[in-house]
C-alpha cells in the first residue's frame, strides 16, 4: 500500500479533490458581518483554504512543479484580485502560502500584502490577558479566549515571514505565542493539548482533549521550528512538548491505525484529518531525530489508515467539520462528518511526508 508510485498518483488526486471542493448549501454559517461563509469551496479566503493552499505549497516544494506553482499563483491572484478580507485568525491561514511562495520565488506581487497583513496581526488582532491571540474568526468574537487552532493559523506565517524578510520581531512574537499556548492549552496529566483555554472564569471549557486541534500541534511544531528558524531554549521546549504529547498519541491510537475525534474517548468516532495531521507530524519526528521508532511506525500505521479512506475522486473521507469551541465533551461527538479543504492539505502532508520518509529509507540501505 505504501509503495511510492501509489503515494505520488494519490497525491496527484487529493490536489484534485481539493479543488474541486464546493458548498453545497448543507451549511448556512452567515459571518458576523452577514456576508455569507464558505468553510468548504476551495475558492474562498477562509482558513481551510489557507490550510489547503499550505499543503498545496509544501507539496509543490516537494515536486518543483511548474503545474502545482501555477496553480498556488492562479489561487492568490484572482482571490487578491477580489480584495483582501477582514482581518482576523482564520482569515490569515492563507497568508502562510502566501508567505512560502514569496519566499521561494521573491516575486515582489506578493510582498505589499504580506507586509500589509504582518502589520495589521501585529497591531490590530485582539488580544487576550498577557497579550495573546483572542481567537476572533469570521462568525466569532471569542473574547479572552485561546484555542489552539491559532497557533497553525497565525504564527506559522508570523514565523515563516518574519524569518524570510528579516523581521526578527514576528519572529519573536510567534514564540511568545507559542510558549503562552502551551502553558495554558497542554493538559499536564497526559500531555495532549486541551481545545482551550477562557479568561473569563480561567478554565479550559469541557476540558477536550479534541484530535483536530491536537493535530494542528503534532503537525505544526516541527514546521514552526523549520519556518521560523528557531534555535536554543524554546527549540529544545518545544521539542520536549512534542515528545510527550506524542507518548500519549502512541498510547491512544486506534488498532485501525487511526484517533478518535475525542483522543481519549473510544466512544467517539475515528477522524481523518486529525489522523494525517498526527501521522505526519509522527513521521516527520522520526526522520527528523525527533521521535523514535515508536513514532515511525504510529505514522505508518497512520498513513494506511488515510490512504483506505481517499475515495475514487481523490476526497479524503470522514473528517469532521469545523468544530467551535465546545462546552461539553458530546459537543464534539455530534461535529457532523463532511470533506473540506483542510482534510485535503493534512492529507497532502501526511503522503507528502511518507515519500521523502521513503526515499530516504532506501538511499539509507543502499548506501
Amino acid at each position: 500500500m505504501r509503495e511510492g508510485g501509489r503515494l505520488t498518483r494519490q497525491l496527484d488526486r487529493l490536489v484534485a479533490g481539493m479543488v474541486a471542493l464546493r458548498h453545497d448549501g448543507a451549511f448556512d454559517e452567515p459571518n458576523l458581518d452577514g456576508t455569507p461563509g464558505d468553510y468548504i469551496s476551495f475558492d474562498g479566503w477562509e482558513w481551510p483554504q489557507g490550510v489547503g493552499l499550505y499543503g498545496l505549497v509544501r507539496y509543490w516544494e516537494f515536486t518543483g512543479s511548474n503545474e502545482h506553482r501555477r496553480l498556488i499563483e492562479a489561487w492568490y491572484e484572482r482571490q487578491l484580485g477580489k480584495g483582501l478580507p477582514r482581518l482576523n485568525v482564520n482569515t490569515t491561514a492563507p497568508m502562510l502560502g502566501l508567505s512560502m511562495l514569496w519566499d521561494k520565488t521573491r516575486d515582489e506581487r506578493w510582498r505589499v500584502p504580506l507586509e500589509h497583513w504582518a502589520r495589521l496581526v501585529m497591531n490590530e488582532l485582539p488580544r487576550t490577558e498577557q497579550g495573546g491571540f483572542q481567537h476572533v474568526v469570521s462568525d466569532g468574537v471569542n473574547p479572552g479566549e485561546l484555542w489552539d487552532d491559532t497557533l497553525f493559523m497565525v504564527c506559522l506565517f508570523l514565523a515563516n515571514y518574519g524569518r524570510a524578510a528579516g523581521r526578527d520581531d514576528l519572529v519573536q512574537e510567534s514564540v511568545r505565542q507559542f510558549l503562552l499556548h502551551a502553558h495554558y492549552l497542554t493538559d499536564t496529566e497526559t500531555g495532549l493539548w486541551f481545545h482551550g483555554w477562557t479568561f473569563d472564569g480561567r478554565h479550559n471549557f469541557a476540558r477536550a482533549r479534541w484530535a483536530r486541534g491536537n493535530a494542528w500541534i503534532t503537525a505544526g511544531l516541527l514546521d514552526f521550528i523549520e519556518l521560523g528558524g528557531i534555535a536554543g531554549g524554546v527549540r529544545d521546549y518545544l521539542l520536549g512538548c512534542l515528545r510527550t504529547q506524542a507518548g500519549s498519541l502512541l498510547h491512544h491510537q486506534d488498532r485501525t491505525g487511526a484517533w478518535h475525534t475525542l483522543i481519549d474517548d473510544p466512544s467517539s468516532y475515528l477522524e481523518a484529518s486529525a489522523t494525517a495531521g498526527f501521522g505526519y507530524g509522527l513521521l516527520k519526528g522520526a526522520r527528523l531525530g525527533a521521535l523514535g521508532e515508536e513514532a515511525r511506525q504510529a505514522g505508518l500505521r497512520a498513513l494506511d489508515y488515510v490512504l483506505a479512506h481517499i475515495d475514487e475522486d481523490g476526497t479524503l473521507q470522514n473528517v469532521s467539520y469545523g468544530t467551535r469551541m465546545g462546552r461539553d465533551l458530546q459537543f464534539y461527538h455530534d461535529i457532523p462528518i463532511q470533506p473540506t479543504a483542510y482534510g485535503q492539505a493534512l492529507a497532502i502532508l501526511l503522503l507528502a511526508e511518507a515519500v521523502r520518509h521513503m526515499n530516504d529509507a532506501q538511499q539509507e540501505s543502499a548506501a
